[in-house]
């Protein structure tokens, strides 16, 4: 089954048109409100040079789960 989303609101305008691989090889400032100077902090903190590399991030993902888990209490 094909799915379709919208990412744009989510992406820097130079991102919106490519692939969903390109956009996760991308530097996270490829993320709308990700500065390339955020990006730099990401590196040096936490080793994260593309938008994949956050994705994955242990820290990241634990937080999100604790938010999400938050939302159903």
């Amino acid at each position: 089954m094909a799915v379709s989303i919208d990412l744009s609101n989510g992406l820097d305008k130079a991102y919106e048109d490519l692939s969903l691989e390109e956009i996760l090889d991308a530097s996270p400032a490829a993320l709308a409100g990700v500065t390339d100077a955020d990006a730099q902090l990401l590196d040096q903190a936490f080793g994260i040079k593309t938008v994949r590399d956050l994705g994955a991030n242990k820290y990241f993902a634990f937080a999100g789960v604790l938010v999400a888990l938050s939302n159903k209490l």
